[in-house]
């Protein structure tokens, strides 16, 4: 049990570091996020969670929407980058995961 609560809080409760992370390489959409998860962090969040985690995301400040594409069978698409507060917010969030890293296996 404690295994599986400290998976969630490092995967799923951290979001917003994952997303970051992927987005520091390009813009995203939503759905595009979701997979990129699943394929390079090896977890599976609902897709209804990340979308309300980029909603608070952009609240905050730490993404904003770039572009968004409409296609005749579509409702828009967004877009979303870091922005410069994001791209700091992370940062801290890795030097500290770093940090904690260091004092646990050092």
């Amino acid at each position: 049990m404690a295994y599986e609560r400290l998976v969630k809080k490092l995967t799923k409760e951290n979001l917003w570091l994952y997303i970051l992370r992927l987005l520091k390489e390009r813009p995203m959409y939503g759905y595009e996020i979701v997979k990129a998860i699943r394929e390079k962090f090896k977890f599976s969040p609902a897709t209804v969670t990340v979308y309300v985690v980029l909603y608070r995301m952009e609240a905050e400040g730490l993404i904003k929407k770039v572009k968004e594409e409409k296609s005749v069978r579509r409702i828009g698409r967004a877009y979303y980058a870091p922005t410069e507060k994001g791209l700091q917010v992370f940062e801290k969030g890795r030097e500290f995961i770093e940090n904690i890293y260091k004092l646990l296996f050092s």
